[in-house]
């Protein structure tokens, strides 16, 4: 879908370094601007976390313009409220965009629960250590259009959207508890689908479909089955297969990678050796 504040920005000095579009709809976009004055209002939420600099970032409030901007701050910009900025020196930042029925979907994912509307609390220039760590360890590579990362980034927005209804949002539920992990015959169906589909760019939702499960409670699920997140047993597996193809074949390496779900060769090279501590030309 076509987000208004991504609209808006365009219009504005701000420039787009980077954008991929989620499996669920939602949208990831990195920013940078300067000098800038900058007004939104939208129809979506918009999930804001300073990446480089922003010091010089004021908000209009009721008392005046106010700042605090700085790397690991985050805004959270809910629907049909207007926010107006100043941008008064450098500023680099990374938008997360979604709607109420992505909201909706996380809440009856995750608390069994169908309201008939969820309501967020305005939040600027804030610090939440969890939040800023899902953006740090999982939304801030520049390899968003790599396949192989598809499911790392599809699993981390969902985590985010519960973090912030729980405790940005205007609920008080205790979410239930997963017990056990996932029966011996589904993992064993979901790890020969992950086998068959390496390739592919998989989702969270791709795999919890394969075993009739919501996104949120297979993640959980499979995790006490592997000790293993779902992309990590991923990311494992496509490496393990691309180690045994350099062992076995003459193929060229760029063709590897793209067989083992790696967009490009740059990024299989560094992830190979992150895991196996040599490069895939090495071990040729």
């Amino acid at each position: 879908m076509a987000y208004q504040t991504r609209q808006q920005l365009e219009q504005t000095h701000a420039v787009l370094h980077n954008s991929v579009n989620l499996s669920s709809g939602m949208q990831l976009a990195q920013w940078s601007n300067h000098h800038d004055h900058v007004a939104v209002c939208s129809d979506h939420h918009t999930l804001s976390l300073y990446v480089h600099e922003g010091y010089e970032s004021y908000q209009k409030t009721r008392m005046g313009w106010k700042n605090g901007g700085a790397p690991g701050k985050f805004c959270l910009m809910p629907k049909h409220q207007r926010s107006e900025w100043d941008i008064r020196g450098q500023l680099g930042f990374v938008h997360l965009y979604f709607t109420d029925a992505h909201l909706h979907d996380i809440a009856t994912q995750v608390w069994d629960k169908d309201p008939h509307n969820i309501v967020l609390n305005e939040q600027a220039f804030c610090r939440d250590e969890h939040i800023a760590q899902l953006y740090q360890l999982f939304l801030l590579e520049p390899t968003w259009q790599d396949p192989a990362n598809h499911l790392q980034l599809s699993t981390t927005s969902t985590l985010l959207l519960n973090h912030l209804i729980k405790h940005y949002g205007q609920v008080s539920w205790q979410a239930p508890q997963s017990k056990g992990g996932l029966s011996p015959h589904s993992l064993r169906v979901v790890l020969a689908y992950i086998d068959a589909h390496l390739a592919e760019a998989l989702t969270l939702q791709d795999l919890a479909q394969v075993v009739h499960l919501s996104a949120y409670h297979f993640a959980h699920m499979f995790k006490q089955s592997t000790q293993m997140s779902p992309h990590q047993y991923v990311l494992q597996r496509r490496l393990q297969q691309a180690r045994d193809l350099i062992r076995s074949s003459d193929e060229p390496l760029l063709d590897i990678a793209l067989q083992c779900g790696f967009g490009n060769a740059s990024h299989f090279s560094r992830r190979f050796k992150q895991h196996f501590g040599v490069l895939p030309s090495q071990l040729r």
